[in-house]
């Protein structure tokens, strides 16, 4: 009898459950970093729910996926995770279903796209918690003292840098092949050329003739023609070009919404549209997902879910794409963000999403491949490149990873 009246209260020291959530930094200097997005939000939860702590811990995306690694290796995995990729944890057991965590209509309220990413055998492992696509950015005023538009064909690109080249313009088009992020640019080549990492039967098709025609097309287009500017591809990483964009120093790049606030900071003025293709605009735009997770370890599967509820609540998804230019992940809040004259700048975005494709983040494999594209890419388009042997290479790598 004891036991059970000790028991009652959840505003009782003993019965009180602390998550911990282990998330990443989306700021861009201390003023707006996430550790801040997420003492507001838990101070309001914990408001209406006196049973339950919410403890956050934010690291850099240089730090936070090895931090979650390390705390899962030894044997104190967090509740929930919010990093950018899944698919180990999941195919090890560690994690819950969505199923388990949250109710039909909040599963639902996902984005397609989104939450067909973060399933492996139709069953919903990671819930998509930020989005982003890419669209082709250039800067109006170099475009406009060279004469000339924006592309929708990757020979009206060519043609755009050089006319931009002839003009002094030191980036005719930044070409950010270096190790920070150069599966994603590569991705969006390979896109925009029909091709892609996966084939129509999901299985890797790295070195189809699509992608060997869309980097051949590169080497000897772009970059053999000095159109990529005085950084080699494979040096260059995205901050630098994007701070080359703010600088006024590229005439056009791939990019995706948080390079719109870096370059008005700068009084940039700057267009974007589709990401050209081989023939016509493309078809299919690069959409990219980071990714919440709960771990099994703890067993507080009821608690979570009810926070994960609070989370993507509209107003919470709203808030958090609106603080850091990103997508909202739910639909109720992109139809709400599509309406609002506030986010008029984020509708280009919005409107690739539908059509966007994501990487394969469903494979556990996919970590290996990433990390080999972003070592091995850059040489493919160099002067003494050979797309044709580095992406075999690639496709052997994928393979003896699945």
């Amino acid at each position: 009898m004891t036991a059970v009246l000790g028991g009652c209260g959840l505003g009782s020291g003993s019965d009180e459950v602390t998550l911990r959530l282990v998330a990443a930094d989306y700021g861009d200097s201390s003023a707006n970093g996430s550790q801040k997005y997420w003492d507001k939000l838990v101070e309001e939860y914990e408001g209406t729910h006196p049973g339950v702590k919410v403890d956050v811990s934010v690291y850099s995306w240089t730090d936070v996926d090895r931090e979650v690694k390390e705390l899962v290796d030894d044997g104190k995995a967090p509740d929930m995770a919010q990093i950018g990729a899944y698919a180990d944890y999941a195919d090890k057991g560690l994690l819950y279903k969505a199923d388990d965590l949250l109710g039909i209509r909040e599963q639902a309220d996902f984005v397609s796209q989104l939450a067909s990413a973060g399933r492996i055998n139709g069953v919903q492992y990671g819930m998509p918690f930020a989005a982003s696509t890419r669209l082709l950015f250039y800067n109006k005023t170099l475009f406009a003292d060279a004469g000339i538009s924006a592309p929708k064909t990757w020979k009206q690109l060519a043609a755009d840098a050089e006319a931009l080249k002839a003009d002094g313009v030191k980036y005719p088009y930044a070409l950010p092949l270096g190790p920070e992020e150069a599966q994603a640019e590569t991705m969006q080549w390979l896109l925009s050329g029909g091709g892609g990492y996966i084939d129509s039967l999901g299985t890797y098709g790295i070195d189809s003739e699509e992608n060997v025609d869309t980097l051949t097309w590169l080497k000897d287009d772009l970059v053999g023609k000095g159109l990529t500017g005085p950084v080699a591809p494979a040096s260059l990483n995205r901050a630098d070009a994007f701070s080359a964009f703010a600088a006024g120093d590229v005439g056009m790049l791939n990019g995706h919404p948080s390079l719109m606030k870096i370059a008005a900071a700068k009084g940039v003025k700057f267009g974007m549209v589709p990401m050209p293709g081989a023939a016509g605009e493309t078809k299919n735009s690069m959409g990219v997902a980071d990714w919440m997770m709960a771990f099994r370890k703890n067993g507080h599967a009821e608690q979570v879910g009810d926070f994960l509820d609070f989370v993507y609540s509209e107003k919470n998804v709203l808030a958090f794409s609106r603080e850091y230019d990103l997508l909202p992940v739910t639909n109720s809040a992109s139809v709400a963000m599509s309406g609002a004259s506030q986010d008029a700048d984020l509708k280009p975005f919005l409107d690739a999403l539908p059509s966007s494709e994501l990487a394969p983040v469903g494979k556990t494999s996919w970590a290996t491949v990433s990390a080999a594209v972003k070592k091995r890419i850059g040489a493919a388009v160099s002067a003494d490149g050979n797309p044709t042997a580095v992406l075999r290479e690639l496709q052997l790598t994928a393979q003896r990873a699945e």
